[in-house]
């Protein structure tokens, strides 16, 4: 039966001429999981986890501004190059966690390029993905990163990516912390008839930022729902085998009053 409506769907998205969207039937049970901020233990606890399960996954990094002269909170440059190494994706978060609406043109231009020229040093493929620091959104800032070729932009919102009305360049997701375990769980049920969960991770744990933190044994919990009840985990770039982004980019009018800040 949900086939049946998720067919209907489609084809009733084709007769309003936004068919060339969708390449092939997205699947129930699909999640994408974005890590932000570039915390070490994205890389100690993370990474390792994610790879016991086979799951993908999408790290936005930045250089964040640490409260102190120690920078172990946070992953160095070889460290994200070792994601890559390991198949995930390096995405970019500006170089400087910046309210990106709130700065000039050329300020956010040289934001993200410095995120670019880091992953070229490094042989890291060129960042096409973005997520807004703090969630911070503009229609400027979207044609900024839509003149850059950037393909997905992740927003906040809590609720569920429709990829055939929500512009990828404000993409919503639910945010992941210590406390909100029942509204994560309730979020993976509406992975169906189309809609993909996206979800926004911070550090694993997170030691400066506690607010958003999420212990190690809470999320080793999550992914393990999700292997036993046979999701299919990826990363946000993996959507490019399911989307043709630019159709979508260029069709999809960008709609701010959705739910897109928490």
């Amino acid at each position: 039966m949900r086939k049946i409506i998720v067919l209907l769907l489609m084809l009733s998205v084709c007769y309003s001429g936004n068919c060339r969207i969708v390449k092939k039937q997205i699947p129930d049970n699909l999640v994408v999981l974005t890590f932000d901020d570039a915390t070490a233990s994205q890389y100690s606890v993370v990474a390792p986890l994610l790879k016991q399960f086979g799951f993908g996954a999408t790290f936005f990094v930045c250089e964040f501004p640490t409260k102190s002269a120690d920078r172990s909170a946070y992953m160095n440059w070889q460290q994200i190059k070792e994601l890559d190494r390991m198949g995930f994706e390096v995405a970019n978060h500006t170089r400087t966690h910046v309210g990106v609406s709130k700065i000039p043109k050329e300020q956010l231009i040289e934001e993200l390029n410095y995120i670019e020229r880091k992953c070229d040093s490094l042989g890291i493929e060129k960042p096409s993905n973005f997520a807004y620091p703090g969630y911070d959104l503009s229609l400027p800032v979207m044609k900024i990163l839509q003149e850059k070729g950037y393909k997905f932009a992740r927003a906040g919102g809590s609720r569920a990516y429709d990829p055939l009305t929500d512009s990828p360049l404000l993409v919503p997701s639910w945010a992941m912390n210590a406390t909100n375990k029942k509204q994560i769980m309730a979020a993976f049920n509406e992975a169906r008839n189309g809609r993909i969960v996206v979800l926004t991770i911070h550090g694993v744990p997170d030691v400066e930022h506690p607010w958003v933190n999420t212990p190690p044994e809470l999320f080793k919990e999550y992914l393990q729902y999700l292997s036993e009840h046979h999701f299919k985990v990826l990363s946000l770039r993996d959507l490019n085998n399911y989307m043709n982004v630019d159709e979508a980019i260029k069709t999809i009018v960008p709609d701010l009053n959705k739910p897109l800040k928490n």
